[in-house]
């Protein structure tokens, strides 16, 4: 599943993203005709994920997110926003093992929800 409709910009530490997904009704994450906003953790987890493959020069391999810190929802659904959504993620660590990323996720001048995630990159030899 692909929530992301174009990356924006991106440079060595972060990336802009827009989608316009949130408004499909056949979008997978909807439950009982609506998308909520904790729906938006998974759009910023694709767009740090496309930065971590940007980066990187080709495919990221998978990886887990351990912990979400300081996470707020402005808004109690995602699907009513008329607005294109802009997706930014900023890496704050990057290594070999993992990447620890601020978030956001705006339309207009509006911030819908932002936070932190860390993602946790198992070593290559390791089974998925």
């Amino acid at each position: 599943m692909c929530l992301l409709d174009r990356a924006l910009s991106w440079d060595a530490a972060e990336i802009l993203c827009a989608t316009g997904r949130h408004r499909d009704p056949a979008n997978p994450l909807r439950r009982d005709g609506m998308l909520p906003a904790v729906c938006g953790l998974e759009f910023a987890f694709q767009a740090m994920a496309l930065h971590g493959a940007l980066s990187a020069g080709g495919a990221q391999r998978p990886g887990f997110v351990s912990s979400l810190r300081e996470v707020a929802l402005e808004v109690e659904r995602l699907d009513d926003i008329p607005d294109e959504l802009r997706i930014a993620a900023t890496a704050l660590m990057a290594e070999a093992g993992g990447f620890i990323y601020r978030f956001a996720i705006t339309a207009g001048d509006r911030r819908l929800l932002h936070g932190q995630a860390a993602v946790i990159l198992p070593r290559e030899d390791t089974p998925a």
